[in-house]
């Protein structure tokens, strides 16, 4: 009894020898979740009812009478035999693929990753590298020297033409008997190219916007100087000069009205000064005056004349404009007679005064007394005061 006794004691700690070392195996293998479930589906050893400790088996007197450690490990080798292939399965993925680094992103060896673009229009580009060839680079460099010379050499001489005549001979630029060119002559450059797109860009077929009666908004009386006395409207005559026919024709109201068809149009009235108006305007084209009566062959301009017009001061004071014939020929051009449906008032031009809406009201002579077609550009009460010639809208 007492070897019988020993030996159950000797296998007992030989079987849980065996199984804390089995426990230790696994634990040391990394199991996954998948693993974890696979043992858990795996026939498992439960504890005895009596309370023994985990992982102890029962042992029958029949098994007691086989040999000890040798049975025993077979057994134990046999169970873990059968468990192995489930192990193998749950863990060869994981065994079997070496483990990345943490925050790794899989890479392709076949493509090489595209380059990152700008995400922003602003970010800085990486420079480029240029290639010239030095004799096309000393050509470039000698020109934008000349180029920049030159216009360095231009803006000093606009800018000191711009300075008083004192500043300048203090500045030793000229000396007493020397002039320099004044600096009303490149102001009215600067006007003059104003002028040329002006001319350049227009065109008969363009016409102002027109209005409708319920638009019409008051018209103030803007004479340069007093307003004449009506006294000289019953003598009143419009005398033509420089015609194909060499005659100097002299038309009164009557003969205006009665033999050229009036024309009604609402426009607008722009004033250099800034300000602008919307009146109804009826009178008699200046085309069908220019049929009627046509001006000599070499003539490009029309002197616009007021006999009546006075300064301030209640002096004569005649107003003169330049007008070129195309802008005369213009279907909205009129030499008008009445003003929003009545006669015009000695405030508004009475009895005939220039309407051209294409161009500034400076141009819109008031009380027109004489006509004269010429060949070069005439006289302008404005343009000899600062004021542009062309005036165009």
């Amino acid at each position: 009894m007492n070897v019988e006794e020993n030996r159950n004691t000797l296998q007992s700690e030989d079987t849980a020898l065996t199984n804390a070392k089995t426990e230790q195996e696994r634990a040391a293998l990394p199991e996954p979740e998948c693993a974890k479930e696979a043992l858990s589906a795996s026939p498992q050893l439960e504890p005895s009812e009596a309370g023994d400790p985990a992982g102890e088996l029962e042992v029958s007197p029949e098994e007691a009478k086989a040999p000890a450690l040798t049975d025993i490990e077979g057994s134990e080798a046999a169970e873990v035999g059968e468990l192995q292939p489930e192990l193998d399965e749950v863990l060869r993925p994981s065994v079997d693929r070496e483990p990345e680094p943490a925050g790794s992103s899989p890479s392709i060896a076949a493509e090489p990753a595209p380059a990152l673009k700008a995400k922003s229009f602003f970010r800085e580009q990486p420079p480029q590298m240029i290639e010239v060839a030095p004799n096309v680079l000393r050509h470039r460099t000698r020109r934008d020297f000349l180029l920049f010379g030159a216009g360095a050499i231009a803006a000093l001489a606009g800018a000191g033409s711009l300075l008083p005549q004192a500043t300048l001979e203090r500045l030793g630029v000229i000396h007493e008997n020397k002039a320099w060119p004044k600096k009303e002559w490149f102001l009215n450059r600067a006007l003059r190219i104003d002028d040329d797109v002006a001319e350049a860009l227009y065109s008969k077929n363009r016409l102002v916007p027109t209005y409708t009666k319920s638009q019409i908004t008051p018209l103030r009386n803007n004479y340069n100087g007093a307003t004449p006395d009506p006294s000289y409207i019953p003598e009143w005559k419009l005398e033509l000069n420089g015609l194909a026919s060499g005659l100097t024709v002299s038309l009164n109201i009557r003969n205006l009205l009665t033999r050229f068809q009036v024309h009604e149009q609402i426009t607008r009235l722009v004033c250099v000064e800034g300000w602008s108006a919307i009146a109804g305007w009826s009178g008699i084209r200046f085309d069908d005056l220019l049929r009627a009566y046509p001006p000599m062959s070499q003539a490009k301009w029309v002197r616009v004349e007021s006999s009546v017009n006075l300064d301030p001061s209640g002096n004569p004071d005649p107003y003169f404009v330049s007008l070129d014939l195309p802008t005369a020929r213009h279907p909205q051009t009129l030499l008008a007679t009445h003003f929003n449906g009545q006669p015009l008032t000695v405030d508004h031009g009475a009895p005939l005064r220039l309407l051209v809406p294409v161009k500034l009201g400076l141009k819109n002579v008031k009380a027109v007394t004489k006509l004269s077609f010429v060949a070069e550009e005439p006289r302008d009460y404005w343009a000899e005061r600062g004021y542009s010639r062309y005036d165009g809208i």
